[in-house]
């Protein structure tokens, strides 16, 4: 893993770069433009600080480009990177091959009813206990699967690794957009 400040230093170059990419494309940008183009290059800086290694990172990606109007300026700011993620792209969604014997898909089956059998003679409270708790973390799981980019096509474990390293990244995106806040409120004193 990287550390936190060669992270926060690769997001502002890259964001200060979409940012002038962005204010070229568009002169005069209005209020709500603005707000738009911000929050895209910054979508997109972060997304590609990770490289596009990571589900969110290619959902934030995938996500920004499927609007009209950014398509074109997607384009520039991932040019130089273009290739390499759509390599990471095409090889994260080929689908992994699985094979299951039928007497290991069998034994299974057979140790599920056991393991129903023992559940059920168990006391009605632990059981009753244990089923709300399979159920808020059911309900958990759903909540943090909408907040993550991509999250929804996640299985439980790696939505976990990858909010993980969401956050991470999160922070360093707003340790640096803080950083760049408070440089022009002193350049604007001065």
């Amino acid at each position: 893993m990287r550390a936190p400040a060669s992270v926060k230093q690769d997001f502002l170059k890259k964001w200060v770069n979409g940012l002038q990419l962005c204010s070229k494309a568009k002169q005069d940008m209005g209020v709500l433009e603005r707000k738009k183009a911000i929050k895209l290059s910054a979508d997109i800086a972060i997304a590609c600080t990770r490289n596009g290694r990571t589900h969110w990172s290619r959902a934030l990606i995938a996500n920004a480009s499927k609007q009209g109007d950014n398509k074109v300026l997607v384009g520039h700011l991932l040019a130089p990177e273009c290739e390499r993620l759509k390599k990471a792209s095409m090889e994260s969604t080929m689908p992994s091959k699985q094979f299951r014997s039928k007497k290991i898909l069998k034994k299974s089956c057979r140790a599920r009813r056991v393991m129903m059998k023992r559940r059920s003679s168990k006391t009605p409270q632990v059981a009753l206990a244990k089923s709300i708790a399979t159920r808020m973390v059911k309900k958990r799981t759903q909540v943090l699967k909408t907040l993550v980019p991509g999250g929804e096509f996640m299985d439980d474990i790696s939505l976990i690794q990858e909010t993980l390293d969401y956050i991470m990244f999160l922070r360093a995106q707003v340790d640096g957009m803080t950083a760049v806040a408070k440089a022009s409120e002193a350049a604007i004193r001065k």
